[in-house]
């Protein structure tokens, strides 16, 4: 993922500077590049979930799974220091519970102090289930118009589970099965990661795999690498659906697929996730009227769906659900992190009714002592 990014910000800072040397502005440099991943893939270790490990003398941690992408970790920590020991936990992104392909969230041992995600704080996500009715009437009226679908889809974890979902639409034969595609290098090579660790899979898809099926792939879905088939797909006639990178449509493949298709109203953009505030995804998601891509603007008159039932992170009911597992009697602060503002407040809050002791929203580079 990482040399993906490097090599998507090197190939993106190229295309916009080509327009602002034209322009006779002043030239962009990528973050890092591929020689800064390789430096830091050297620095990294792998270690098992349920596998206590030292960090530093007198500090262990043991990962659990958060079930929000695959590989995901819930972080609890032992620090023990003058005789005294205390327990940390750290949610890092939550998942959801009965999500299609990965497992629950597992609940860590109980901690005296505990950093909280809060991205969906104070917001609540549809049911799963309804996704696969949303999803038919969007294949529909697709079909109608001869539109096309483009979903903006994080490559790991929301490209697989929008793909197992239209697996069991075209299983069911819902709807008549239009072409699906997958356009990102990345999606591809991480499909093929969750193909080989079957072993975090929960019960549902691994009797999907126990029948020789591959809920990844279906008749009609198709993989895309090469940027020439991904240029393609522009000349191609409708009904279709094109699912690519990034998630946010900040960067990557995707940008190029809304530049060519968001202006006809025949066509459907589908949000699938999490758009930071900011970014070209969520001004979409806020149905902007126009909006700019590659410093171009763009009328947005596709018909926009945005889809918050598909989301990885815990809403907040499932927050509180994790959080509602652990003693309130040992717990002696929750410190509330990646989330914005008023999603920070409004579970606070909601933390605070459910009758734990002490919650803080930290401010940036404010610092704390625990005892």
């Amino acid at each position: 993922m990482l040399a993906d990014s490097a090599h998507i910000q090197q190939k993106d800072t190229e295309f916009v500077n080509k327009k602002r040397v034209k322009q006779g502005k002043n030239l962009f440099e990528p973050l890092y590049t591929q020689a800064d991943v390789d430096e830091t893939i050297r620095l990294m270790v792998g270690v098992n979930y349920h596998h206590e490990f030292e960090v530093l003398p007198g500090i262990t941690a043991t990962f659990y799974d958060a079930g929000h992408i695959l590989g995901s970790a819930v972080t609890y920590m032992k620090i023990v220091e003058r005789g005294k020991t205390i327990e940390l936990g750290f949610s890092g992104d939550l998942g959801r519970p009965n999500m299609p392909i990965l497992r629950d969230p597992e609940i860590i041992p109980d901690v005296d102090y505990f950093i909280c995600e809060s991205t969906y704080g104070g917001r609540f996500h549809e049911d799963f289930e309804m996704s696969e009715a949303k999803v038919v009437g969007i294949i529909k009226k697709a079909i109608e118009r001869n539109g096309k679908i483009i979903a903006p889809a994080f490559s790991l974890g929301r490209t697989q589970e929008l793909v197992y979902l239209l697996h069991t639409i075209f299983e069911k034969g819902e709807v008549p099965n239009i072409p699906v595609y997958v356009d990102s290098p990345l999606s591809f090579n991480a499909t093929q990661v969750f193909r080989d660790h079957t072993e975090c899979f929960d019960s549902e898809i691994s009797a999907h795999i126990l029948r020789n099926e591959d809920p990844l792939g279906f008749k009609k879905l198709r993989y895309i690498t090469a940027v020439e088939e991904s240029k393609q797909l522009n000349d191609r006639p409708g009904p279709m659906m094109i699912i690519s990178a990034s998630g946010m449509a900040e960067s990557g493949r995707i940008l190029h697929h809304l530049a060519n298709n968001i202006e006809n109203p025949a066509n459907i953009i589908m949000m699938t996730g999490y758009c930071a505030e900011n970014t070209l995804g969520r001004r979409i998601i806020e149905k902007n009227k126009e909006v700019n891509i590659f410093g171009e603007p763009h009328k947005v008159n596709a018909e926009v769906v945005v889809f918050n039932s598909l989301s990885a992170h815990a809403d907040s009911d499932e927050l509180i659900y994790y959080v509602n597992k652990f003693s309130r009697e040992k717990m002696k602060e929750i410190f509330l992190v990646h989330g914005e503002p008023d999603q920070q407040e409004k579970f606070s809050n909601r933390l605070l009714l459910n009758h734990f002791k002490s919650v803080r929203i930290p401010k940036k580079g404010e610092y704390f002592t625990i005892n």
